[in-house]
């Protein structure tokens, strides 16, 4: 297996990551970070999230501000090394990881998703076996369903292939129109976005077991009181008109078909994470 790596040109990666340490900035205030992992570009990712974190922080009094790096896996180094308290994430997963304490109170409401890998629909490959020895773009190391898991079946099937790691969803595909690879592996929905966004069509050659969207997660350093005011805040969105027409903004930015809003979760529904640490390849856990 063959490694390359590339990511596009970020022109504002100073505008989002804020690297501020969690501290009182007045004698009542305290800020918490929130890190959602880099999903879209760095420029469309503050475009969805700091408009609801603004709301958050208004309807909640918490103060929440965001702090992502300029890639996913940037992102989650930061989550691991427990620099913010407020994560939307399915990096947590891990035997070792949920060792860190992180708990899961909420996702979206957006269906189940599934790794996929995909081509251009005009291309001539139509079979997973025609990919061995060429370039796929996954979005990062750290991708679980963009990544891990249709790198894992490409394991399994014994498809020796070329990584490039683009540094999100956006970037991978990014490179698979430049001609640079010839395949990307990635999130179900984050590519029908891309596909709405640049009115793109895509060859699925192959779809995973359907997993939860991402969620949103809380340090276990954080009170239980600052978890559920954050947390109310969230799921009230969607009865607010003010959350409402945030949400209907942002999904229309990044691509989503629907308003999606956030409801309460638990760790339950994500035992089909865990289901694929127990048989990933070691590589890959």
């Amino acid at each position: 297996m063959r490694l390359f790596q590339t990511f596009p040109k970020l022109a504002v990666a100073v505008l989002i990551c804020s690297c501020c340490l969690a501290r009182s900035v007045s004698a009542e205030e305290t800020v918490y970070r929130f890190s959602p992992v880099n999903q879209y570009d760095i420029n469309l990712t503050a475009a969805y999230w700091n408009p609801i974190i603004n709301y958050i922080s208004e309807k909640s009094g918490i103060k929440l501000t965001l702090k992502i790096g300029r890639t996913s896996a940037d992102t989650t180094s930061y989550v691991l090394a427990q620099e913010v308290e407020f994560a939307f994430t399915n990096h947590l997963f891990s035997p070792e990881r949920e060792k860190l304490g992180w708990k899961v109170f909420g996702r979206r409401n957006i269906p189940s998703v599934t790794g996929q890998i995909v081509v251009p629909i005009e291309s001539g490959i139509t079979d997973l076996q025609q990919l061995k020895d060429k370039s796929i773009a996954f979005p990062g190391p750290e991708a679980l369903i963009g990544y891990k898991v249709p790198m894992a079946h490409l394991m399994h099937k014994g498809v020796d292939v070329n990584l490039v790691f683009g540094g999100n969803q956006n970037g991978a595909l990014a490179q698979l129109f430049a001609g640079k690879v010839q395949a990307v592996g990635g999130n179900s929905q984050l590519i029908d976005s891309y596909a709405t966004r640049e009115k793109k069509k895509f060859r699925i050659l192959w779809s995973s077991e359907p997993y939860h969207d991402l969620a949103l997660m809380a340090s276990g350093k954080v009170s239980d009181a600052t978890v559920k005011a954050v947390a109310n805040a969230f799921f009230n969105m969607k009865n607010d008109p003010q959350g409402k027409e945030i949400l209907h903004q942002v999904s229309q930015k990044v691509g989503l078909s629907n308003d999606n809003y956030f409801i309460p979760s638990d760790s339950s529904e994500y035992a089909s994470y865990r289901r694929f640490y127990q048989n990933a390849p070691a590589s890959l856990r």
